[in-house]
């Protein structure tokens, strides 16, 4: 009695376990016991997953869908390469083409030169807000690398200033107000030796307007103007201030520029007018003479 039980479990086990993995076919669409929804039928870009269950075409059809297709008519690229290493800004988040190594640091400190966002004042408020929160703790809130929690002490435990093992970067220094553009966002995508990379945390807008705040303190440190009518510190980056004005002036140029334009052709037209009048008068003389 116990064999024959055992007997027809085992072959209840094997009859389930078959029907459980059944293949497509003629009329069934197949199944696969507890799929855990593992295996994705959806064509996804530029990367071959088939799955032998899938029922929405042969394998040949799939990977033929799974190729790289031509960008959508006007879609603009984006791209990593140019003068700043990042010629297209973008919000949220943003290609970038630098590795974590020193020689990949220096490369983005040599090419990544302007800001791609114009000196706002609203950029500047809300970046004094992203940097005393994440940047600030360390590298202080006026730059000078006396965040609290290198300076403050610990009433609970007596710990006196200075015992953060590594001394963050004094941004007031000559050596970080020369420094590109470059070396403030590679260590903010990639961190700098006990400082972790903070890309996932600021999006790329916030990253660019975070390093012109830090330009503002160090033009703030030396009695230079750095906000959104003037730059004092630096040739590199553009006020939007200025850049308005500069529009504002060309467009006008181009109005005068066409307005001119229009004066000439109407003068033009009036002197065919008295061209034409004086022809017919000298017809109207010569008839007279005959």
């Amino acid at each position: 009695m116990k064999a024959s039980l055992k007997i027809l479990g085992f072959a209840s086990f094997f009859i389930l376990a078959f029907a459980a993995c059944q293949q497509p076919g003629g009329n069934t669409t197949g199944s696969e016991y507890m799929p855990d929804m593992g295996h994705s039928i959806a064509y996804e870009a530029n990367y071959y997953n088939y799955y032998y269950q899938n029922t929405w075409g042969t394998e040949e059809e799939y990977y033929k869908m799974a190729q790289p297709r031509l960008p959508v008519k006007g879609t603009i690229p984006r791209t990593s390469t140019g003068k700043n290493g990042i010629s297209i800004p973008g919000v949220g988040s943003m290609p970038y083409a630098y590795a974590d190594t020193e020689e990949e640091r220096t490369r983005a400190m040599n090419e990544l030169i302007e800001n791609p966002y114009p000196i706002t004042a609203k950029g500047l408020a809300e970046a004094k807000e992203l940097y005393e929160v994440s940047c600030g703790i360390c590298h202080g809130n006026k730059g000078d690398g006396a965040g609290y929690l290198v300076r403050d002490e610990d009433p609970m435990k007596g710990i006196t200033a200075g015992k953060y093992p590594v001394q963050p970067a004094n941004f007031l220094l000559d050596e970080f107000v020369n420094a590109s553009n470059g070396r403030y966002y590679h260590a903010i995508m990639h961190g700098k030796n006990l400082m972790g990379g903070y890309a996932d945390k600021l999006s790329y807008e916030e990253r660019w307007n975070v390093i012109h705040y830090i330009r503002s303190l160090q033009a703030k440190e030396k009695k230079l103007a750095y906000n959104q009518l003037e730059n004092t510190l630096n040739t590199v980056d553009k006020p939007a201030g200025k850049l308005a004005m500069a529009a504002a002036v060309e467009m006008d140029h181009d109005d005068h520029h066409d307005g001119d334009h229009g004066h000439g052709h109407d003068h033009g037209e009036h002197k065919e007018g008295s061209h034409d009048k004086e022809h017919h008068h000298g017809e109207g003389e010569e008839h007279h003479d005959h």
